[in-house]
């Protein structure tokens, strides 16, 4: 089944920090569950070091290092699920830490395609913005 620009009901995720291959939270939560993972970049965003763990937040002047993860289809929503509980997101809820949004990330080998993106909720961005430290280069595995 061709995945239709306006599907987003099994779009891949674009993750960037504790989630990327090698890091604590691949460990438990994705190893053994997705068909692929690859190296991608997110154009227009910025990388923030938190408290932990990173935060992304749109932004036109920089880029994010990452990896775009395929789910296997048998488990896509047992790990949509995992993942939203993990980045503490609910579809409008006040207080979330992320929003999930969906924006076009670019493989390393030049293959555009879109992915559910974990970005800074608003309130969480302006603070990240105001006092909060960029990790140049935007990969959090160099940071």
């Amino acid at each position: 089944m061709k995945l239709m620009r306006d599907d987003h009901s099994r779009l891949p995720f674009f993750v960037y920090g504790t989630l990327r291959p090698g890091e604590i939270n691949h460990s438990w939560l994705l190893r053994g569950r997705t068909t692929s993972e690859t190296p991608a970049v997110l154009h227009g965003a910025l990388l923030f070091d938190g408290p932990g763990y990173p935060y992304a937040v749109a932004d036109e002047r920089g880029r994010v290092h990452g990896d775009v993860i395929h789910p296997a289809e048998d488990l896509y929503q047992e790990v949509l699920s995992d993942l939203d509980r993990l980045e503490e997101y609910s579809p409008g809820a006040p207080g979330n830490l992320y929003e999930r949004v969906v924006r076009d990330v670019r493989t390393y080998s030049g293959q555009t395609l879109p992915a559910w993106v974990y970005l800074a909720a608003a309130d969480h961005e302006r603070d990240l913005r105001e006092k909060g430290r960029p990790i140049a280069g935007g990969d959090w595995k160099h940071r």
